[in-house]
């Protein structure tokens, strides 16, 4: 598959694990092991994964390895709706992880589609 870095996918992946990382840097102390610890580690969860199956033995395994960060995403989703709830993130920002979880989201279903053909 080639260097996982010249991928779109993983690059707009790694804009919004540091889009998450700034974002959770205000939340609450108390949360450092709670929604901050959670929110980080999907958002990583996400280019780790792809970087991974970017390395396997070609597009059978990376296919399969696209299936986890497609779920971690969903994760990152339900996280980011329970900060705004708890009134940690502002609807803006909210919003702007919201729109970069679904492109990412998109992404990765279209890389799957592809590969599965």
């Amino acid at each position: 598959m080639g260097s996982f870095r010249k991928l779109r996918v993983w690059q707009n992946a790694h804009e919004l694990a540091l889009s998450v990382y700034r974002a959770t840097r205000a939340f609450p102390k108390e949360e450092i092991y709670g929604i901050t610890s959670q929110m980080r580690r999907a958002a990583s969860s996400i280019t780790a994964n792809i970087a991974e199956g970017c390395g396997r033995n070609g597009d059978r395994e990376f296919l399969r390895y696209l299936r986890i960060p497609l779920g971690s995403a969903s994760e990152l989703e339900d996280h980011i709706t329970l900060a705004a709830d708890l009134e940690y993130l502002t609807n803006d920002t909210c919003a702007q992880l919201n729109a970069e979880v679904t492109v990412v989201q998109r992404m990765i279903a279209k890389l799957i589609a592809r590969l599965g053909r």
